[in-house]
């Protein structure tokens, strides 16, 4: 029988082999407002951008995990790289640090990933529609006023002082008064709004890909 001799690895494959290697495995956090009547607004743009990655990761569907804080969750297919959990909150904002706290616990717990990172996704205000901030050490900085934010520091304080905030840009309203921003940020997105938020999944996942 003639021995099999193994080629050896090019090149682009070790180099890919190496990122996979070195990729954290990441728990993706959304922040928004539950239900199909806030599901498109503005303040539910982090929604938008999660789902429009896990189309691009080619990940399962969005389905109610009680286990990790009672959030939809979508897992990467059997075996595929990377291996980033997706995570939406079913919460009101204000109280959204609850569950992501309760999913970050026991997604810590279960996974086996030595270099698990957590990252949270919430709309911007007074950002460019569709533009990305990403900010490390979340913990330490200021919610600006926003309320998922300022629920997520309280929640994780304590339990994870070195996740991440990813922050898409939803414009701005042309008054600053507090009712005008509330109905501007509780606005149905126009399709072209809801495609330039959906159309920043392409930066978000190499800027993730990125991370040390």
């Amino acid at each position: 029988m003639a021995k099999t001799v193994s080629q050896p690895e090019t090149e682009a494959e070790r180099n890919s082999s190496e990122e996979s290697e070195e990729m954290p495995s990441l728990l993706i956090c959304s922040l928004g407002n539950p239900g199909t009547a806030y599901a498109t607004t503005l303040h539910s743009a982090g929604h938008v951008l999660v789902n429009a990655l896990r189309l691009q990761l080619g990940q399962t569907t969005f389905a109610r995990d009680r286990s990790l804080g009672n959030g939809l969750v979508s897992a990467p297919s059997y075996g595929s790289e990377p291996d980033w959990t997706i995570w939406q909150s079913t919460s009101y904002m204000n109280e959204s640090g609850k569950g992501v706290r309760a999913a970050y616990v026991q997604w810590v717990k279960t996974h086996n990933a030595p270099r698990g990172r957590l990252v949270v996704v919430h709309d911007e205000l007074e950002k460019p529609l569709g533009s990305l901030t990403i900010k490390a050490k979340a913990q330490n900085l200021s919610a600006r006023g926003h309320n998922g934010l300022k629920s997520c520091i309280a929640s994780l304080r304590g339990v994870e002082d070195d996740w991440i905030r990813v922050g898409v840009g939803i414009g701005r309203p042309e008054s600053r008064e507090s009712n005008d921003v509330a109905k501007y940020v509780l606005k149905k997105m126009s399709s072209v709004e809801k495609g330039k938020v959906e159309s920043a999944a392409v930066e978000l996942l190499e800027r993730l890909r990125d991370l040390d």
